[in-house]
């Protein structure tokens, strides 16, 4: 993929994730990788359903390469890309029952369905740094290699994927997974989870996607 098709998968995404209710307003900011140590990222108050062409910034680790101001919150995405090569694509936003768990000592369920199985194996939890400060930066970065999604709390999410497909795949399970919980809970509903020997064998055994590696 070029950068041209690459920033236009980003605007894709933005469109996708406000369409879906996976974002709001100008909170938040999502990233691609280019090359080993460029990304393109959201430029700084830019509506992420509203993003044009030239609305993205071009990073490396000695700050901003070309475009606009980029989202103050930049430092925190190469942070994940230094920590994880494997990584091209993140998103960071704050949807409604996403963020709300984020906000309570809940935990999230993985063991539902089979997209939660796989998306949502490892999830962490960073408490709360101001946005775009180096402590939130470098929090981000002590745990990039413990997960692919984390609660940011009193913030909102990050996840994180090899392309942006995978990411967006991750953040609407995360939300789905969130929300289901959360009804089921002012329901009185009973959700019967699946035991931890069968969400093993899933991920190791039934072929659905390759097997993740972690720390």
């Amino acid at each position: 993929m070029d950068r041209l098709e690459l920033v236009k998968d980003l605007q894709n995404t933005g469109v996708f994730m406000m369409d879906n209710d996976l974002a709001w307003g100008t909170a938040g900011n999502i990233s691609a990788r280019v090359s080993e140590d460029q990304f393109y990222v959201s430029a700084s108050g830019t509506y992420l359903g509203e993003m044009d062409i030239g609305d993205f910034s071009l990073c490396s680790d000695d700050g901003l390469v070309e475009g606009k101001k980029p989202s103050k919150e930049h430092i925190m995405h190469q942070n994940i890309y230094k920590e994880r090569p494997e990584i091209n694509a993140i998103l960071h936003a704050s949807p409604f029952y996403s963020t709300l768990i984020a906000n309570t000592d809940m935990a999230i369920p993985s063991n539902y369905f089979v997209e939660a199985m796989y998306y949502l194996e490892k999830i962490v939890r960073i408490p709360y740094e101001h946005p775009g400060s180096l402590g939130l930066a470098d929090a981000v970065k002590e745990k990039a290699k413990l997960g692919n999604v984390m609660l940011l709390e009193n913030h909102g999410v990050i996840v994180y994927d090899t392309n942006l497909k995978e990411a967006r795949m991750a953040l609407q399970t995360l939300e789905y997974t969130c929300r289901m919980h959360i009804q089921a809970m002012q329901s009185g509903i009973k959700i019967n989870g699946l035991s931890e020997d069968t969400v093993n064998d899933f991920l190791y055994n039934a072929g659905y996607k390759p097997v993740r590696k972690w720390d």
